[in-house]
């Protein structure tokens, strides 16, 4: 999440050191979809589901009972931010919402668009943050130019790597298009729905519509087996 330097003065309460902590964590999701690529659809389901019910449950537990929530202080107080240190807003952690979101994008969209939103998510969404943090300056929504422009760039990065079909243009044109929509996604997604969730669906959906709409021809089930 591309947050400037000011977002932490006004209450997030993370130094950049810790970020980059939290970032290296998030870095682990990267394993979803590389993962994802080498096991079936069914596979990748006995794995994520009983890793997002764990994450829940463990976010239930914080939240409402009081030597749980003193623990999960203790071991990471000084990772969280303003609103993951109170038990009045109840809500979950960024690792849970990555497990929710892998599960939905793996239940609904087919592996090649699952596999490149996911991993938009964890690379673009990491960089737009760190870059955000330490040289945001233009701040919109809380978010930062700077931050957005660094995960347009990342997104383009990453799609030279991502699956393909034919691995024609315009299938990088349409991972391209649906990587800003990512981008745009994160930026509006705040205070409506956590961007880890917000991303991954919004590149998906858009990918989605734009083969069907400019290259119905392909298909995009091929790596789905």
């Amino acid at each position: 999440m591309s947050e400037p330097q000011s977002v932490e003065a006004a209450g997030q309460n993370v130094s950049f050191q810790y970020e980059l902590i939290r970032k290296g964590i998030h870095m682990m999701s990267l394993s979803i979809p590389v993962g994802y690529y080498f096991i079936s659809q069914s596979t990748a389901l006995l794995i994520l589901v009983p890793l997002m019910l764990a994450f829940l449950v463990g976010d239930l537990l914080r939240t409402f009972h009081q030597p749980s929530f003193e623990l999960y202080q203790r071991v990471f107080g000084r990772m969280l931010r303003a609103h993951e240190k109170t038990q009045q807003k109840k809500t979950l952690n960024g690792a849970t919402w990555v497990l929710l979101s892998a599960v939905f994008c793996v239940l609904v969209f087919p592996k090649l668009i699952t596999i490149t939103a996911f991993a938009i998510l964890i690379i673009s969404d990491t960089t737009a943050a760190l870059i955000g943090r330490r040289f945001g300056t233009k701040k919109f929504n809380d978010k930062t130019l700077e931050g957005t422009s660094a995960f347009i760039v990342s997104a383009a990065i990453v799609i030279l790597f991502t699956p393909k079909v034919q691995h024609i243009a315009a299938e990088y044109v349409i991972a391209m298009v649906s990587g800003i929509v990512g981008a745009v996604a994160e930026v509006f997604s705040f205070n409506i729905i956590d961007d880890n969730f917000a991303i991954p669906v919004a590149i998906g959906l858009a990918m989605w519509l734009m083969y069907a709409l400019f290259l119905p021809e392909l298909n995009i089930y091929l790596l789905d087996g």
